[in-house]
């Protein structure tokens, strides 16, 4: 089997280096990210100026883009041949409910599954992670689990682990999204030279958070594992809106 790994943190994150340490220990992995931290990216293509690739000869390659251009660029053109698996992470810091619009980790790992390849993005629940082996090595069960028993190929698993010693994680479970408040208030400040500039604000605090949620599940001690898809439709809407637009016609 080969790998794909990626991120947004770039290319030196102890995430990445982690990740691919453990997944190299059974199979082939090669690692494409960004040159610097692109947190926040979302999906996000550069189309108006060329990316640039460099090979560091320790199966990592740099690119002076996205997340996504790093997984496009990976899977259309700079390997050699194609992955069976694209792996985004790990994160630091969790990417749950309304924060997988923004994330780049969770882009990485959708841009894999828009070029139809089965995808995983993880994430671990701190800023500054005291324990990457067991995010490491729940990506490595997981791997395993879909080598066995392959889930629908239109499913992209957005994983959120706790930062603590693998024997101390309570389980994995399969959770959906929960949401936030609305973003904190933007923070405006001055540079230098007396001109206004604005930081955006930290994301709101938990709302839907209850059982059942990635929220509760990561804060109960689990692993939380939400299958996504990229069709966006809201299916249960379409009659109803039909007869809305009726008045239209």
């Amino acid at each position: 089997m080969k790998i794909l790994i990626s991120n947004d943190d770039g290319y030196q994150s102890p995430g990445l280096l982690a990740l691919a340490e453990a997944l190299r220990e059974r199979w082939e992995v090669e690692a494409v990210a960004p040159d610097r931290d692109r947190s926040g990216a979302s999906n996000s293509l550069t189309l108006d100026v060329p990316l640039r690739a460099t090979c560091l000869g320790n199966g990592i390659t740099r690119v002076d883009g996205t997340p996504t251009d790093c997984v496009h660029l990976a899977l259309t053109g700079l390997l050699e041949s194609e992955p069976d698996l694209v792996i985004s992470g790990i994160n630091h810091g969790p990417n749950l409910g309304d924060d997988i619009l923004y994330s780049g980790t969770v882009a990485a790992a959708t841009e894999g599954r828009f070029l139809g390849l089965p995808a995983i993005a993880i994430s671990i629940d701190s800023h500054r992670p005291a324990h990457l082996d067991t995010a490491a090595r729940v990506a490595v069960q997981l791997v395993e689990r879909l080598r066995t028993e392959p889930l629908d190929s239109s499913l992209i698993l957005n994983v959120n682990v706790p930062d603590c010693p693998y024997d101390e994680l309570k389980g994995f479970l399969a959770t959906r999204l929960g949401n936030r408040h609305k973003a904190e208030p933007v923070v405006m400040s001055r540079d230098p030279r007396g001109r206004v500039i604005y930081w955006v604000g930290p994301a709101g605090s938990e709302q839907d958070a209850g059982p059942g949620t990635d929220f509760h599940a990561l804060r109960s001690g689990y692993v939380s594992i939400t299958p996504l898809q990229v069709d966006l439709t809201k299916h249960s809407a379409l009659e109803g809106l039909g007869r809305w637009l009726s008045a239209c016609s």
